[in-house]
């Protein structure tokens, strides 16, 4: 993939998905871990294989090297070697297969690239460089992650919840009152772990706006 050629965000769900992961070093860990966050079923096939990496529960390890032609049982692939030609393999493989595949620090045999991200339940944060400087987008990560903390996730279950009640009752979820109250200071309620201000908050904005 040339570094130059426009990216198009997805976020892609992976509960179950067969995922193949060429590489067993801190580099692979980092990426399985990425991967189990979002449920995927993950085979790592490598001849060396860290220790934190071979006992992360649910994951299968083989440790052997990369066979020609076994991407083709997965649906995602990740390589992580350090060895372009390993990476060329399975990148070729893959294509052949119509199996998309990203490479570590390689973004010439990646169909796809991963963003640098913060997850704080289900609300995700990523950064993005288009493979041009992935520093940066780490950097970027490291900035904001104490910035976005545990309390936007409470933050979205609050907000899910009143959606969820607007519907119930057959209104629209699609309301103007949703940025009033975002902007209302109801994440600082939170923070001081004051919720049902919060929850108080949110509901007025939401009826004025309605109303």
């Amino acid at each position: 993939m040339p570094v130059d050629e426009p990216l198009y965000p997805v976020n892609l769900k992976l509960r179950g998905v067969p995922v193949l992961v060429v590489g067993g070093g801190p580099v692979a860990l980092a990426k399985v871990r990425g991967l189990l966050d979002a449920d995927a079923d993950v085979t790592v096939v490598a001849t060396d294989v860290v220790d934190a990496l071979a006992g992360l529960p649910g994951v299968r390890v083989e440790r052997r090297p990369y066979e020609r032609g076994e991407v083709a049982k997965y649906r995602l692939a990740v390589t992580a070697t350090g060895d372009p030609a390993v990476d060329g393999a399975v990148f070729e493989d893959a294509q052949a297969a119509a199996v998309w595949v990203n490479a570590a620090d390689d973004p010439a045999h990646c169909s796809f690239t991963l963003p640098a991200r913060i997850r704080r339940g289900p609300l995700l944060v990523t950064f993005s460089t288009g493979g041009r400087s992935p520093a940066l987008a780490s950097w970027l990560r490291e900035r904001f992650e104490a910035e976005i903390g545990p309390e936007y996730e409470v933050l979205v279950d609050l907000l899910a919840e009143a959606r969820a009640e607007l519907v119930a009752r057959g209104d629209s979820p699609v309301n103007a009152g949703w940025k009033v109250a975002l902007d209302s200071g109801m994440l600082d309620l939170i923070r001081e772990g004051d919720l049902a201000e919060a929850k108080e908050r949110l509901q007025a904005c939401l009826s004025s706006s309605s109303g």
